[in-house]
């Protein structure tokens, strides 16, 4: 599937944030890219543009394109709950995002080639599809043959994170999906709420 395969640094520094994880380059110029960019910026800016960032912004932050975002928005209109946070936990519950938030992978682009490589298995069987909707109770882990791979071992010793909606057993490369996260639990700095005005105009 398409995905934005980009500079990530530009694109975090439009936003104002290293929405794609820790960016020393982001770090050195955090403001915004372009020749203008340290200039001040003159009149203020309307509702619908507002809204277009958040929507974007929270695009990048989950590598999502418009359509499928769209999608999983339109998914969580038709799901009791508060429509921005069900739209949230959506992401949330990708496989790739899992696997992020895990440890296993660095970062969601990174989670994303495993996965898409066959290096991950849900309750058993391997999963190839980045979008993959994880369900409470599913065993996500590392497939046998990709358990030694210095690039898992490397992000698993640098993770520090934890999350009480998953769990995660380091000496046999397994967690579980354990609950779909309540909004406190997701630490994106979204607002959900202008994204769905966005889509309801």
């Amino acid at each position: 599937m398409a995905r934005y395969t980009g500079p990530k640094t530009r694109i975090a520094r439009k936003f104002g944030e290293a929405i794609f994880g820790d960016d020393k380059a982001f770090e050195r110029r955090s403001y915004p890219p372009g020749q203008h960019g340290m200039a001040k910026k003159r009149g203020k800016k309307s509702e619908y543009a507002i809204q277009l960032m958040e929507k974007q912004k929270a695009k990048y932050s989950y590598g999502i394109l418009e359509k499928q975002f769209r999608g999983l928005f339109k998914k969580a209109s038709a799901t009791k709950g508060v429509t921005g946070e069900v739209l949230l936990q959506l992401c949330e519950a990708r496989l790739d995002n899992v696997v992020f938030r895990m440890g296993i992978a660095p970062s969601r682009r990174g989670a994303r080639q495993l996965v898409s490589h066959r290096h991950i298995t849900v309750n058993g069987d391997v999963v190839n599809i980045a979008s993959y909707h994880l369900k409470p109770g599913d065993k996500v882990a590392v497939r046998e043959k990709s358990k030694s791979l210095d690039a898992i071992e490397r992000s698993l010793s640098n993770s520090s994170q934890v999350y009480e909606w998953i769990t995660w057993n380091n000496d046999v490369k397994e967690g579980t999906f354990v609950s779909v996260p309540a909004r406190l639990q997701i630490p994106e700095n979204i607002k959900e709420q202008l994204i769905v005005e966005l889509y309801n105009k």
